[in-house]
């Protein structure tokens, strides 16, 4: 088969899995499954092989980042049982002024993504933006915009959420650098989707969220943990494991201390230290005992089944476009375009984003794509690469995401001011992430 008959191949199975996750509403994981097998009976890959590449694309994808994901949601659980989400609210905003909540909002956003789901973090702090606006006298959107774009600003790009990292692993990028780099990037981009953005349109549009929402009582002080050591638990694996790139490029990487360095500063390493930490500041040390935190724990990591799964299956159809002969077709042609590739790795995420909706699913995908073109391009960074990916997947949220109905929810907004907002916002995150990115690089 040639180039342009593998190209339509690929075409063919990306509209299967748009089909079937959105139309059909078949699992995300059984739709990429089924892409997968497609693309092998195709391409007349042996069936063996295709069982092959599946287990092989599984496992490769999984190995490293299922235990990076259990650890983080025990590290966000943490969090969000002891009310540190509320602790960084009130300091970030009484340091701030009541005049800038907007400002204090995306900060705290973008401090509580690190750990926490997108999701969990709206349901984690909602309750406190209603509590927040009242007191402020503020408009619901103009603080509720730069909270949501600080949340998925991180979500996006920053380790250890799960697709970030399953694409730093994908791309075989540091992750320590993924993460300095996303932070960097991810600022700029965050300020002026959220406050900036926010602070124009927020007296044009209405919330009209849910009741129980508004009913919610502030936690009393006393019952909240202390700033800096809610800031402190949060941050440590982050620190960890960008001091083992900082180290790197000082010590250089033959120094006998890295070896060390590189233990303590790995995903894995850096974030079962963090689980430990935040058991004993957010935990033992305010009264709780570890019967309690093992209930937590188990919470925290059942969820992450589905999100495992749906990676998994990822990182087969990855493996199954590389062992189909898709991979090279996909090279010859986006090379002969001669597009810089951080605009290319942008443009496929968004193009993937916009298509499938999950901007997991968008960001898993477009390292497949990607990923063939890189060696082309040997003096480009992957960890860049990697940004690039999230910051095409932050944009373009509409009715195919799974997030933009989750906003919806909460903020109770009638549809076309939903488009006017939160789709707006995460575009021109989405935009401004990669001109940051390319003037960064």
């Amino acid at each position: 088969m040639d180039s342009m008959g593998m190209i339509i191949v690929l075409l063919v199975a990306i509209a299967l899995i748009i089909f079937l996750t959105i139309r059909v509403k078949v699992h995300a994981f059984v739709s990429l499954l089924l892409a997968c097998l497609f693309i092998g009976f195709a391409t007349n890959m042996n069936l063996l092989d295709i069982l092959k590449s599946i287990e092989k694309g599984i496992g490769g994808f999984l190995g490293m980042l299922a235990p990076i994901l259990a650890l983080g949601a025990i590290v966000g659980k943490m969090m969000e049982i002891s009310g540190g989400a509320e602790r960084l609210a009130r300091t970030m905003i009484r340091v701030m002024g009541k005049r800038n909540t907007h400002w204090a909002m995306m900060v705290v956003g973008y401090i509580c993504g690190i750990p926490v789901f997108f999701q969990v973090g709206i349901v984690l702090l909602m309750p406190l933006l209603f509590c927040v606006a009242i007191e402020a006298g503020m408009s619901l959107v103009m603080i509720g915009i730069p909270m949501i774009i600080g949340l998925l600003t991180v979500h996006c790009i920053v380790p250890p959420h799960p697709a970030a990292t399953a694409v730093a692993i994908g791309l075989k990028a540091d992750i320590g650098k993924v993460i300095l780099y996303g932070l960097i990037v991810g600022l700029p981009a965050a300020m002026v989707a959220g406050p900036i953005f926010g602070k124009l349109v927020g007296s044009k549009f209405t919330l009209n969220p849910p009741e129980h929402m508004l009913k919610k009582e502030p936690t009393p002080e006393e019952q909240l943990p202390g700033f800096g050591v809610t800031l402190l638990t949060i941050l440590f694996p982050l620190v960890l494991m960008i001091s083992k790139t900082v180290f790197e490029f000082s010590l250089g990487k033959d120094h006998p201390l890295m070896g060390y360095i590189n233990f303590i500063g790995s995903p894995v390493m850096a974030l079962l230290l963090a689980v430990f930490l935040a058991y004993w500041t957010l935990g033992l040390n305010r009264g709780m005992n570890m019967e309690k935190l093992q209930k937590f724990s188990e919470k925290a990591i059942g969820p992450m089944a589905a999100i495992l799964l749906v990676i998994g299956a990822s990182g087969a159809f990855n493996q199954v476009l590389m062992d189909s002969g898709i991979g090279g077709a996909i090279k010859s042609v986006l090379t002969s375009w001669h597009i810089n590739p951080l605009i290319l790795a942008w443009c496929v995420a968004a193009v993937m984003r916009f298509a499938v909706g999950g901007a997991t699913i968008a960001m898993i995908t477009a390292v497949g794509l990607v990923n063939p073109v890189l060696p082309m391009y040997p003096g480009v960074d992957p960890a860049l690469v990697a940004v690039a990916i999230g910051a095409g997947a932050i944009g373009f949220s509409h009715v195919n995401d799974p997030g933009f109905w989750f906003v919806k929810e909460y903020f109770g907004m009638k549809m076309g001011d939903l488009f006017k907002t939160y789709t707006l916002s995460t575009t021109i995150a989405s935009v401004l992430g990669l001109i940051t990115l390319l003037i960064f690089s």
